[in-house]
């Protein structure tokens, strides 16, 4: 391997004498086939890591001086490298005196909030949102999903794979769902939100209530709105920060860090028909 030095040759570029390619340290990365200068690339890593509810593709935009474009294209892209995307390989959560707590919430704005022309009756409590399910260990990690329903069938697969469920004490609030599953776990405790039960002993939903509302507090303020194609790279972001939290010991450099081992192996291309909106081509 060598430094090419010719007077046309751009800037980091290395040869492999093996191979007899050229490449840059963005090959095989989600900056690949990049035009953004790589100290761009590190400090929206470093922005998006570093705040809590997330960073706006306008505020981005701001920061690099950069286009609206490529900010929102950049922004994704890190949300990738972010993405866990082998879970079963990091091993179940729970375990021998682990308590994993479970819950969905909604993703969508309030009718009342909406025009009078566009608010719909029929759009009452979850109806017409996105639903998004959520597992979070008591002082360890989350992961959420972005389902299409969370019935029982659903939750089953999910939680199998997972969760170490013969040895986990699991803790839901009363939707039927969660009962009809129950039998996979070593003990399930409920506490009944609708008569006001928040708290019984150490039977609560208070960690995963608390990561909903980062996320929640994230796209209301800061994104205000998310498309239900682009959900899951929203909530690989809050996963991740969350994950690597100051809780944990993690600060904002060594979450920077960490997010940037995420680069590698990833790539994430779009392409624009010549009519609609952006659409997702590949993802290898």
């Amino acid at each position: 391997m060598g430094k090419l030095k010719g007077k046309t040759t751009r800037p980091g570029l290395y040869k492999c004498y093996g191979c007899r390619k050229p490449f840059t340290v963005k090959i095989g990365t989600v900056m690949e086939s990049s035009h953004v200068p790589v100290r761009h690339w590190l400090q929206a890593i470093y922005l998006l890591s570093s705040s809590k509810k997330g960073f706006s593709t306008r505020q981005l935009q701001r920061t690099l001086g950069c286009g609206l474009k490529t900010a929102w294209f950049l922004s994704h892209r890190i949300r990738e490298a972010m993405a866990d995307l082998n879970p079963e390989q990091n091993g179940p959560k729970g375990g021998e005196g682990k308590v994993v707590e479970a819950d969905e919430t909604y993703i969508g704005g309030k009718e009342r909030n909406k025009h009078r022309s566009k608010r719909n009756a029929n759009h009452i409590g979850g109806v017409g949102k996105q639903m998004v399910f959520s597992l979070v260990q008591r002082r360890g990690k989350v992961r959420s999903m972005h389902l299409p329903s969370v019935s029982a069938e659903n939750l089953r697969p999910i939680l199998k794979a997972q969760l170490d469920a013969a040895k986990t004490m699991f803790v839901t609030d009363g939707e039927g769902q969660y009962r009809l599953v129950a039998p996979m776990f070593a003990r399930h405790e409920v506490v009944n939100h609708g008569i006001g039960e928040y708290v019984r002993g150490d039977a609560h939903t208070n960690t995963i209530e608390g990561y909903f509302s980062i996320l929640k507090r994230g796209i209301n303020g800061v994104y205000h709105h998310v498309s239900r194609e682009h959900l899951k790279r929203y909530l690989a972001e809050f996963d991740f920060r969350y994950n690597e939290r100051a809780a944990l010991g993690v600060d904002d450099v060594e979450r920077t860090e960490r997010a940037l081992l995420g680069v590698k192996g990833k790539r994430l291309t779009y392409t624009t028909p010549r009519r609609g909106k952006p659409q997702e081509s590949a993802l290898t």
